[in-house]
């Protein structure tokens, strides 16, 4: 817990929460009959609305982009490094928002939400939902903020993709696009990936079916299970040897048995039990299941370009060297799309050993790179 709030935060923030009434067309073909959102905000909001920036977040994470909600919290949001007072994203010049999308487990509609027909949670009978369904939701968001352009929209992983699909459905609507360590549609190695750690979560005996909630359960095991695989997939090897090595636990001898002998199965071992404690097993397989529909080409034949055909949007791509999950060539095809069919579109690749994790960190050059280039866009719209 921060014994006094820094200097260069956004402070203590509440979230907020707005319910749309009407039936929500999803593009499964299903509808939800209303939703809620919950976001925050930060900085504040010009006399033409004109310094919006919409943040959007990847798989595990929340509306809770930065500050704190309490003075007693373990930690900050997940981009307090970036997101504040004088920093990379300046709250003294733009408004920001993030908002947690459905189908997630943090305040906005999602399968442990109750279904107004049953009276009880959801569970695997909540609609599929998919990044270009967020992104319908997140316009909606825009419509009660009363904010008709966003000055930029901004995400990393999967928050990538979601700044992609609003260039694409919403040009009008957004003038800058921040596309960090995304892809334009998973590998097959990455929906493998996704699938083990689903089937380790429907496998788990708590599961019943997705109705764990009516047991007073949850399927502890295998969710720890993915999470734990899905971290090892967002670490570069060289980040894993820095950090553990082959270290033991302790410095002790081994133990010649199957508990921990390694500072690494530590490591993991906490991860998954935390993850536990704080995240949905069935939001978990709903949105890697999104990541996995996302291919916006498939539309146009597999062609990228003619999907960005539309686009009127200026672009900021960034990479980082040890990203192996969406790797630096990932994003160079979305920058090659882009270029061909001649929008405005910025690139860096950001030498890091973070691997796939390294956008959530302060790297010097990372953090100067999306510095300037909000400075510029604050510059164009006159702040």
């Amino acid at each position: 817990m921060p014994a006094q709030i820094p200097a260069d935060s956004v402070g203590l923030v509440t979230p907020q929460t707005v319910t749309f009434p009407a039936d929500l067309q999803l593009e499964c073909g299903r509808s939800l009959p209303g939703y809620t959102l919950i976001y925050e905000s930060y900085g504040a909001l010009n006399k033409d609305h004109s310094n919006a920036i919409l943040l959007c977040h990847a798989l595990s994470g929340d509306h809770h982009a930065a500050g704190y909600h309490h003075m007693d919290d373990r930690k900050p949001g997940w981009w307090e490094h970036l997101l504040g007072p004088g920093k990379a994203m300046d709250t003294e010049q733009f408004f920001f928002v993030c908002a947690n999308f459905i189908g997630s487990c943090k305040g906005s509609t999602g399968p442990a939400s109750i279904n107004p027909e049953t009276g009880s949670p959801w569970g695997l009978d909540f609609p599929m939902v998919t990044v270009r369904d967020w992104v319908k939701t997140q316009a909606d968001l825009a419509d009660h903020l009363e904010i008709e352009q966003w000055a930029a929209v901004i995400g990393g992983s999967l928050g990538g993709m979601q700044v992609m699909q609003w260039s694409m459905d919403y040009p009008d609507r957004l003038r800058n696009a921040v596309v960090i360590a995304a892809a334009p549609k998973l590998t097959a190695q990455n929906i493998a990936f996704n699938e083990v750690c689903r089937q380790a979560i429907m496998t788990d005996p708590d599961f019943h079916n997705g109705r764990y909630y009516a047991h007073d359960t949850k399927p502890r095991r295998g969710l720890s299970l993915a999470r734990m695989i899905g971290h090892i997939t967002y670490l570069s090897d060289d980040a894993m040897r820095t950090k553990f090595g082959r270290d033991t636990r302790g410095g002790k001898a081994f133990s010649f048995g199957f508990d921990v002998d390694f500072e690494v199965e530590s490591y993991l071992r906490y991860q998954g039990s935390s993850f536990v404690e704080r995240f949905d097993a069935n939001s978990y397989l709903y949105i890697t299941k999104a990541l996995d529909y996302f291919d916006p080409a498939s539309a146009y034949g597999g062609n990228l370009a003619e999907a960005f055909a539309r686009v009127q949007a200026a672009f900021l791509v960034v990479s980082f060297s040890s990203d192996w999950r969406f790797s630096p060539e990932r994003s160079r095809e979305i920058v090659q799309a882009l270029y061909t069919c001649s929008r405005d579109v910025s690139y860096a690749e950001i030498e890091a050993t973070h691997g796939h994790d390294s956008f959530l960190m302060p790297i010097p050059q990372y953090v100067a790179v999306l510095g300037t280039y909000l400075q510029r866009v604050a510059e164009e719209i006159g702040l």
